[in-house]
């Protein structure tokens, strides 16, 4: 059943340092989280277990509850970066006949990077052609739109992540699933 008052409440993280002494969280840690309402929304406070026991108990949090504290994880790195990708990209896309999987592929993700944009689809021969720009030069490139269908595409992402870890294309397919090295 669907809540029909479920709302979103933009409440910050949590915090690595006690709010009332300002003395940071070691690891493992018990602290209490504590929210208050604030207007439209809420309010988060993060309290050591003795900041907790010093406050102000007339002051009733809309909600807390008692956690360890955990250091957050460090950001993932990036699954490719975007120097990488681009470099293969533009060189990919001016081989005389480039792997159109390949190219479509690393075009989407650039394009989800904000690195390229899509500024028009056109037709031609019976193919769809995506058009894209460089955000940061003005550089145009022309994609052809293999028409890749699910089934295909996690073959395609792997070939497209081998040529990223190793630079070479020892063994791409083209959008008809046939070998580039024939």
């Amino acid at each position: 059943m669907i809540n029909p008052v479920a709302t979103d409440w933009p409440i910050k993280q949590r915090s690595e340092t006690c709010k009332s002494t300002q003395r940071p969280f070691a690891l493992g840690e018990v602290f209490y989280t504590l929210l208050y309402r604030e207007g439209d929304g809420f309010r988060r406070e993060d309290l050591s277990e003795e900041a907790w026991c010093d406050r102000n108990e007339n002051i009733q949090p809309f909600s807390f509850w008692k956690t360890k504290f955990e250091p957050a994880p460090a950001p993932a790195p990036e699954p490719l970066a975007k120097e990488n990708a681009e470099q293969l990209f533009r060189r990919l896309i001016v081989e005389p006949d480039p792997p159109a999987n390949a190219c479509f592929v690393l075009a989407v993700m650039l394009e989800r990077k904000r690195v390229l944009k899509q500024v028009r689809t056109e037709t031609a021969k019976g193919s769809r052609l995506l058009i894209y720009e460089h955000r940061e030069n003005g550089d145009v490139f022309i994609v052809r739109d293999p028409q890749l269908r699910l089934s295909e595409l996690e073959r395609v992402q792997d070939e497209v992540a081998t040529l990223l870890r190793t630079g070479t294309a020892a063994e791409m397919t083209n959008d008809e699933g046939r070998s580039t090295k024939e």
